[in-house]
């Protein structure tokens, strides 16, 4: 969030006063009832231009300044009573109300101010951010508007609306508005970090470097600064000062500095410690609600009422690993409630999502507060959100309290680092026992592993050859289809050894971004090796197009500290055997833990060279490899990997043992002394 700046009155006796905190990309703004708001479509009148004192309006300012906040209260109440409607002092009065929770009266009164006095841009800024604070989004962008109608260089108006504009996914549109505060002032620090994160979202990874790498020059401390850039660069696979910036960032962190976002810092290190202290800042921004809105008691159902939370009900890897699951829920004990908070796309797994549950609700166009009040309406008995951290996620639900129990699952591999997220659903390989101190959640294992294989995929009988693929028919296929930002400069060292050591040896990669596929090449030439032996994988139509692909590769190679998730499980429900090494934080365990549910532990290395002859070994030794696929089709059936009927009994029964305990905990708090 961006700090308070001062804004200059709109008279002839200019004065600063403290400005409302402009929001950016990286804010959620708090939420409160808005019945008594007024309409602010409705203020046209012309401003009046009263020629009066100032003198107590500007003691008025100086305690303001000063912090002795109730003395300038009195002021600024006793100076409006004889010149009403003045713009700097409503303003003034409207943020020490806004600092104490009193968001409606300040509301109130700024519209009021504004209905005799709509001339005095700040007041527009302070009425929209006071909306966007409260879940007012259209009302908001209306008096953002206004305010830059009248001041068009009104920098934190411009940040606010374009960060509403981005929320209503209309990116282009936010875009213009921070490029147009950089056209009058090129270094302002937030228009230079949206502007880099609306162009990552367009996959324009190389410009939005350029905005991080601008940012740092001006500040280099700058919240999330080093990992957005370094996140970005590894989008493009462009590892320059690659181990100087991850060093950089993880002692940052434990310094206590937020050098980097959370997911991104998944892919930049394994250090666990690290993961959690960054997953526990970034996570400040969604604060516990002081008046949560479950507060104990006993729902009285004849089933348990379970609710997922995510953005992913869709065409997305959660989607495809959750769909079976939820389609096997035993519908006699639980009544299955969807908060889908991402679009609908039409496809086959949304239509699935859509007819599995009981009510499936669309909150995308909700507030938080609307979706939270929902689940506590419809007494939600386990609420389990499906994606942390990760994008269009709404952790504000969580932070207000809807359900007696409140879960990570799945679409976020670490902790949350926040008190009101009651447990974590993982498994001993992912989350050893003594990796427990860098979760807050209660961690609660499945006794296998905690991510499912996709259910009920049928992959198609012919299998396109490899010409077809743009493979050579007789060369050994490493493979390794996971994004870019997984390729780090260390394993992708690994990888170009093994292609030394494998005669004729090709690896077969999923990247479609051009830049990434550029700087691949370019390292590849300077390990030695000849860049045409990196074969880049094209788009197909379906999913099962995808998986087929996988039986013309002989070895799968995993990522670090990003591990393969539901990619790793792909290619082992293909046939094709994946080498891992254990990691030290949870994203980089998932492909050990995937590979142990398959019944292949052996292919699991200790460590990084491990990993390296392990992989070598089994290129060498055509036929050790071609036993460990015949064990995986063989015994596919008998592995818990595959079993999404068990893993779905497994996960209830988890569902149940932890509404249990939240029924006895509210009947244990009803008989305690207050």
């Amino acid at each position: 969030m961006n700090k308070p700046k001062s804004v200059m009155q709109n008279n002839p006796h200019a004065r600063k006063a403290a400005s409302l905190a402009a929001a950016s990309l990286f804010s959620k703004p708090a939420q409160t009832d808005m019945a008594a708001v007024p309409d602010i479509k409705a203020i046209t009148e012309t401003p009046p231009t009263p020629q009066v004192d100032q003198s107590m309006l500007l003691r008025g300012l100086e305690a303001q300044n000063a912090g002795r906040v109730d003395e300038a209260e009195a002021i600024f109440r006793a100076y409006l009573e004889q010149v009403p409607f003045d713009g700097v002092a409503t303003y003034s009065l409207s943020l020490i109300l806004m600092r104490r929770g009193q968001g409606v009266q300040a509301i109130q009164l700024v519209y009021a101010t504004l209905q005799k006095n709509p001339g005095f841009a700040p007041l527009w800024m302070a009425l929209g951010s006071l909306m966007q604070g409260h879940s007012q989004p259209e009302q908001a962008l209306i008096a953002y508007d206004n305010a830059i109608k009248l001041n068009p260089q009104y920098a934190e108006a411009l940040i606010n609306s374009g960060v509403l504009l981005r929320e209503a996914h209309k990116h282009l549109e936010a875009l213009e508005r921070f490029q147009r505060i950089l056209s009058f002032k090129p270094d302002h620090e937030s228009a230079l970090g949206n502007s880099g994160i609306i162009l990552s979202e367009f996959k324009r990874h190389k410009e939005a470097s350029k905005y991080f790498e601008q940012l740092l020059r001006i500040n280099a401390d700058y919240e999330y600064g080093w990992g957005l850039l370094a996140y970005e660069r590894l989008q493009d696979c462009d590892w320059r000062d690659f181990d100087a910036m991850s060093h950089l960032i993880v002692e940052g962190l434990k310094a206590g500095k937020r050098t980097c976002k959370s997911l991104g810092l998944m892919a930049i290190s394994d250090d666990a410690k690290a993961h959690q202290m960054s997953s526990q800042m970034f996570g400040d921004r969604f604060p516990a609600a002081a008046e949560p809105l479950w507060r104990g008691g006993r729902y009285r159902h004849k089933k348990i009422r379970l609710a997922y939370l995510s953005p992913d009900l869709r065409e997305h890897p959660v989607g495809h690993l959750m769909a079976g699951i939820i389609e096997r829920h035993d519908r006699s004990r639980f009544e299955l409630i969807a908060v889908s908070l991402g679009i609908d796309d039409g496809s086959r797994i949304r239509q699935r999502m859509v007819k599995a549950f009981d009510h499936f609700i669309d909150g995308r166009l909700k507030t938080s507060m609307e979706i939270a009040n929902l689940l506590k309406a419809m007494e939600v008995d386990v609420l389990v959100d499906l994606a942390g951290y990760t994008a269009d996620s709404r952790t504000d639900v969580l932070a207000r309290r809807p359900a007696p129990v409140q879960v990570n699952y799945l679409g976020y591999p670490g902790t949350m680092g926040q008190s009101y997220v009651d447990y974590i659903i993982a498994d001993q390989h992912v989350i050893p026992p003594d990796h427990h101190q860098y979760f807050t959640e209660k961690v609660v294992y499945l006794p296998d592993t905690y991510l499912p294989a996709p259910a009920d995929l049928e992959l198609p009988e012919h299998t396109p050859s490899r010409s077809e693929y743009g493979l050579p028919e007789n060369a050994f296929v490493f493979c390794s289809f996971c994004n870019d930002f997984k390729i780090t400069p260390h394993i992708f060292g690994v990888w170009m050894r093994l292609l030394k050591q494998v005669e004729g040896s090709v690896l077969w990669l999923a990247t479609r971004n051009e830049a990434s596929q550029n700087h691949l090449r370019e390292a590849a030439a300077r390990e030695g090796i000849d860049p045409a032996r990196l074969v880049y994988a094209g788009r197909v139509p379906k999913v099962e197009d995808h998986l087929v692909r996988y039986r013309q590769a002989d070895l799968f190679l995993d990522t670090q500290p990003y591990n393969a998730h539901t990619t790793a499980a792909d290619a082992l429900m293909a046939g094709l055997p994946v080498v891992t090494h254990w990691g030290g934080a949870f994203p980089a365990r998932v492909a050990g833990s995937v590979l142990c549910a398959a019944g292949l532990p052996e292919l699991v290395a200790e460590d990084l060279a491990g990993y390296e002859a392990l992989a070598l070994n089994l290129a060498r030794d055509p036929e050790r490899l071609q036993a460990i696929r015949t064990k995986l089709r063989t015994t596919r059936a008998q592995q818990p990997l595959f079993d999404a009927e068990a893993h779905c009994r497994n996960l209830e029964a988890i569902y149940v043992s932890m509404w249990r305990r939240a029924e006895l905990g509210a009947a244990h708090d009803a008989l305690s002394p207050a």
